[in-house]
């Protein structure tokens, strides 16, 4: 993303003691994100064979209340001081009043004003320029895209100076040892927009410039991403004998096939640990308890089972007893004619009884007899 610069120009004549007669001071405003370059400018326009004796590049900020150094050139040599040791470097042409400093790597501390003085040999004019610098948090590094779909990848040079793109490069590597793939090549000077298209490869007609390269913007678009498009994109800016490089990573995500949903298409989602240890544990006490219970289900069924054997025994029992009250008797008369009787006219008649015996579970203790069975047996002793 390119950020709009905002220029100020302020040219001021002071007075100093020190016998400085004139002083030329411009300010700029440029915004970068963490971990990006940011090349500051600092070009003097006097015109004439004028010889560069000192370079000054100091650095201030709002938790900073003293200037601190950053660079300075003196007598052909460039020095970086402090934290800004490993992360400067002077990078203009001195022969053509150029100080510029590239700043890599930025970090958040790196918010405030960046002070440029350039002096030089027998003169007492001193050019000053004041870089505002804006840090925002770091971009991501990493794309996620589906299978498909199209994605940005962005590459801009941040620089308060209008340099010129020589070339925008972009590689594919996916990570395995294997030669690098030429994704984009784009010259200005060969005003081929597209790139060598015999270098393409597999990226061929999926991938296109999108950014301004008058801005340092080489962004680039890639369409129908596939999924063996996963890996590291790196892109080269070279303005002269500036070189910017960046890295995207690009994940590609395959899309879900659309199915109906059933029973059988339904899959488990994959659980983490504590949820495994939860149904383990359930799994477990399940099966523990599992033979209690089944010993109390039939500790009840038991229980049922005894009282209804029980209430139909002595169901069975009392209607064994009201059946016994219940006698059938059964007579039978028999007469026995004698010679003697049928001449004298007397008979005597013979009674049998018989008691019906009953089967029961219990025995149950002899009934005394019937008073007319007791009858019937003095009879037939009188008869005998």
């Amino acid at each position: 993303m390119f950020y709009p610069l905002k220029v100020v120009l302020m040219p001021v004549l002071l007075g100093y003691s020190l016998g400085l007669n004139d002083l030329t001071i411009s300010a700029v405003e440029l915004t970068v994100h963490v971990g990006d370059s940011a090349l500051l400018g600092c070009v003097s326009k006097s015109t004439g064979e004028k010889h560069v004796t000192k370079v000054d590049w100091m650095f201030s900020s709002e938790e900073h209340t003293k200037d601190e150094y950053v660079l300075f050139y003196y007598s052909n040599i460039s020095v970086p001081v402090g934290h800004f040791q490993n992360r400067v470097r002077l990078v203009g042409d001195i022969l053509h009043h150029d100080g510029s400093l590239l700043l890599q790597n930025v970090k958040e501390t790196d918010q405030g004003n960046f002070t440029c003085e350039i002096r030089f040999q027998m003169e007492s004019l001193v050019f000053k320029k004041v870089v505002v610098l804006n840090v925002l948090p770091e971009e991501p590094k990493e794309l996620m895209v589906h299978v498909g779909d199209s994605t940005r990848m962005g590459c801009v040079f941040h620089s308060t100076e209008e340099k010129h793109v020589s070339r925008v490069d972009w590689m594919f590597s996916s990570g395995e040892p294997a030669k690098e793939e030429i994704v984009l090549c784009y010259q200005p000077k060969l005003r081929a927009p597209k790139g060598y298209p015999q270098n393409w490869g597999r990226f061929r007609n999926r991938v296109d410039l999108v950014g301004d390269t008058s801005r340092n913007d080489g962004s680039i678009m890639l369409h129908g991403v596939k999924e063996s498009d996963g890996g590291n994109y790196t892109c080269s800016i070279y303005l002269g004998n500036l070189t910017f490089r960046k890295t995207t990573v690009l994940q590609v995500i395959l899309k879900e096939p659309r199915t109906l949903v059933t029973p059988v298409a339904l899959r488990p989602e994959i659980l983490d640990g504590n949820q495994l240890v939860i149904i383990v544990g359930i799994v477990c006490a399940t099966i523990l308890l599992l033979p209690v219970l089944i010993l109390i289900v039939k500790k009840a069924y038991g229980n049922k089972s005894s009282v209804t054997s029980t209430t139909l025994v002595k169901s069975l029992e009392n209607t064994e007893k009201a059946r016994a009250e219940k006698h059938i008797y059964s007579s039978i008369t028999t007469q026995e004619v004698n010679d003697e009787e049928e001449s004298s006219g007397k008979s005597e008649a013979t009674y049998m009884t018989m008691n019906p015996v009953w089967p029961s579970l219990k025995s149950a203790p002899t009934s005394p007899p019937d008073q007319r069975s007791t009858r019937g047996m003095a009879k037939t002793e009188q008869a005998f």
